[in-house]
């Protein structure tokens, strides 16, 4: 059983997500040059709206780090341990992990739910004094370490999954598959020229009273397509069956699909500026993204503007869609909007505001639970 979020959402004058020489993202989709805001960027933004709108447990996320022994020192000298014996015991626990230390920073980045690394703290705790004492090679204690290492009930790592290089027994298969966002018309890249001006700067001065500083920076504008879908039975998988707790789970990633925003850049831009459109599906089988609604860039007119026609555009190919391939696997599809669409293909149902639209789908996923 799937879960599809398909996302109309129109962004003023910013740069959310940046390539490495500073320049707003972008892609060639349809023989035009597209703005696009990577998989990575909103993944992020959906884990970091769970933990600060507290919309998860905060025992129930996970952090990505290199910083495990820090963690561990952090969690044992919470529980009275003296400082330097926290610190070998960090270091000793991380050793039975098989994994190396370079710096007192693990080799690359670990995502480790925060049950997890209490459970390791734990277990370091238990065996101090055999970590302590430099056993190695207990395969038996080794085992226990490893065994940590279960996913710890974390909302975050069950959706979006994880890699271990030098573990891959610790993998966990994402349930969630998150496409990167791109515009659904042709984007050209601004340049913006600015001044700073110090303020201390005298006018008498050898200088002047011209500006501390001088640069460019780079921003556009872009009305997205976003899409995403979860793998309900995966997402029980990872949640150790726990039919409840993954459909919580999927209430919080719906909520974070609408709701968060990437931060780059925001401060000098404020592109606050929430979806236009939401469409959410659950079906049995099978999963459509709807890209290639845009694949002929969408032109704005003298009496529509891009939002409305990129959100006619996507409607409109999901009925396409439906009607080539029939729409039997759907238990529900509905659309949340501020926009005068008319005439919604079947079976989408229009809903009065993103609550009913959330509660909607839900309803629909537990029916098919039942």
């Amino acid at each position: 059983m799937f879960v599809e979020v398909h996302v109309i959402q129109n962004y003023a004058l910013s740069n959310l997500n940046r390539d490495d020489t500073g320049a707003p993202k972008t892609c060639e989709f349809g023989g035009v040059r597209r703005a696009r805001i990577s998989s990575q960027c909103l993944k992020r933004a959906v884990r970091t709206y769970f933990r600060e709108e507290a919309v998860v447990p905060s025992n129930q996320l996970s952090r990505r780090t290199r910083l495990l022994r820090e963690a561990l020192i952090a969690r044992l000298t919470a529980r009275n341990v003296p400082a330097e014996e926290a610190a070998n015991l960090a270091t000793a626990a991380i050793e039975q992990l098989g994994l190396r230390l370079d710096k007192d920073k693990t080799q690359y980045l670990l995502f480790l739910g925060e049950q997890e690394m209490d459970h390791l703290a734990a277990l370091a705790l238990e065996h101090r004094e055999a970590l302590l004492g430099g056993k190695k090679g207990d395969k038996a204690l080794q085992a226990q370490f490893l065994a940590a290492l279960d996913g710890g009930d974390a909302v975050d790592l069950a959706l979006f999954g994880r890699m271990i290089a030098d573990k891959p027994e610790k993998n966990v298969d994402a349930a969630v598959q998150m496409a990167h966002a791109f515009s659904t018309h042709a984007v050209s890249t601004e340049f913006d020229f600015y001044s700073a001006v110090d303020d201390l700067q005298r006018q008498e001065s050898d200088e002047g009273a011209g500006a501390g500083m001088l640069g460019t920076t780079l921003y556009n504008s872009a009305c997205y397509y976003r899409y995403a879908n979860v793998d309900f039975n995966q997402l029980c998988t990872n949640l150790g069956d726990n039919e409840a707790h993954a459909a919580d789970a999927v209430r919080a990633f719906l909520q974070g699909m609408i709701h968060a925003v990437p931060t780059g850049k925001q401060t000098g831009s404020a592109a606050q500026n929430p979806p236009a459109l939401i469409m959410v599906t659950v079906r049995k089988k099978g999963l459509w993204s709807l890209a290639n609604a845009f694949v002929k860039p969408v032109r704005a007119t003298a009496n529509e503007d891009v939002i409305l026609l990129s959100a006619e555009a996507m409607v409109r190919h999901f009925g396409d869609l439906a009607r080539l391939y029939g729409t039997d696997p759907f238990l529900y599809a509905g659309v949340a909007t501020y926009l005068p669409l008319e005439n919604l293909p079947e079976p989408v149902v229009a809903e009065g505001s993103v609550g009913a639209l959330i509660e909607s789908a839900m309803g629909a996923l537990a029916s098919e639970r039942r």
